[in-house]
């Protein structure tokens, strides 16, 4: 359980860090595409933004995704 806390822990942190250098380096781009999100459009954002956005939450997610799906300690390996 605590290899799983640590897991998530640690992809959600590096996703937030990675978020971090991502709103710093998309400052001064001047081409800023909207996104058609099917209800609305979204603000207009640089497209390495989101590029970079899509990164992030591939990062969180599959973190997450592995947090989850580790065996746990009473599992055999190779049996679930």
């Amino acid at each position: 359980m605590l290899v799983r806390l640590q897991l998530l822990a640690s992809s959600v942190a590096g996703g937030l860090l990675l978020l971090v250098v991502l709103c710093l380096g998309g400052q001064n781009l001047s081409d800023r595409p909207q996104l058609w999100l099917g209800f609305g459009r979204s603000a207009p954002l640089p497209s390495g933004f989101l590029v970079g956005l899509a990164l992030v939450v591939g990062v969180i997610s599959g973190g997450a995704a592995t947090a989850l799906l580790m065996p746990g300690a009473n599992q055999d390996p190779g049996r679930e």
